[in-house]
């Protein structure tokens, strides 16, 4: 994965403390408006022009059957003690927000959402699931080429505080190892399913050197409850700080890529800085 280049001089400092203190607060730094730029010259802030991109192809197979595998290795063991809850907004960033996809990569959606970030040059996250990374390759390099923080969202995407230990390692491990095999190194940010989280969760994900990040923001967008709804939604929503959950994957996504065509330029027009969450 491609490391943030700013320079200490040109970053914004976060320290936060999620249910540790102060003393253990996790350092993050926010890429500045240099590292994270605007809207490009020229581009004018209002919906993309034309209507969205029809999906190509057959859609994929997102619940695959989970493979079986021993216990994956260990990437960066973390010190205790982990995090008991998870990052959920990144206060202290003055007016910035930041974007997350779940579920994919999806070769029928994910490409339309990475093309308008890239109109606009902005970072987003994304939490990617393994069963759908394995086989996307050439997209999470894509992510990652285009700047963006490719995140752990699990290998099959279960209800993880119904797994055991084991599982959740196997999980976890595994879509970090697709990561890590595809990109170069292993992500430092994950995302549990449905956000249940649970202690082992916590505390394996920390073994593996990840950090739990949640969100502010819902756009309950798998429900499909139009593209006006999405839009009006992230809208509302929009604050300093801000973590807004959407997703590019794991069925008809066709509303949150045409969503995204609106709202992004208007958050920009708004004043608001889309960024995205990288640790020293």
């Amino acid at each position: 994965m491609r490391r943030d280049q700013t320079s200490p001089g040109r970053r914004t400092a976060l320290r936060l403390a999620l249910g540790l203190g102060a003393a253990t607060a996790v350092h993050m730094i926010a890429a500045d408006p240099a590292a994270t730029p605007a809207r490009p010259a020229g581009t004018r802030a209002v919906a993309a022009a034309g209507p969205p991109a029809k999906p190509r192809g057959r859609p994929s197979a997102y619940r695959l059957q989970p493979m079986t595998g021993n216990a994956p290795a260990r990437f960066r063991p973390a010190p205790p003690p982990v995090r008991t809850r998870p990052f959920e907004e990144l206060p202290g960033l003055g007016r910035s927000m930041v974007l997350s996809f779940d579920d994919g990569p999806d070769p029928l959606y994910t490409p339309d959402i990475l093309a308008t970030l890239r109109t606009y040059q902005v970072r987003a996250m994304f939490f990617v699931c393994g069963e759908m990374a394995v086989d996307n390759g050439d997209l999470l390099r894509e992510m990652a080429a285009d700047g963006h923080v490719v995140g752990n969202h699990s290998w099959s995407h279960p209800l993880i505080p119904k797994l055991s230990r084991a599982g959740i390692h196997d999980e976890l491990g595994r879509t970090s190892e697709v990561i890590d095999r595809t990109l170069g190194g292993p992500p430092l940010w994950y995302r549990a399913p449905y956000g249940a989280w649970n202690r082992d969760s916590f505390e394996i994900g920390a073994e593996l050197g990840m950090e739990p990040m949640a969100w502010t923001v819902d756009t309950l967008d798998w429900t499909t409850p139009g593209t006006g709804t999405i839009v009006r939604r992230v809208l509302d929503g929009a604050a300093p700080g801000v973590v807004v959950l959407s997703h590019d994957a794991g069925g008809n996504r066709s509303q949150s890529v045409a969503a995204l065509r609106r709202y992004l330029p208007e958050l920009l027009d708004d004043g608001y800085r889309i960024t995205v969450p990288h640790r020293d």
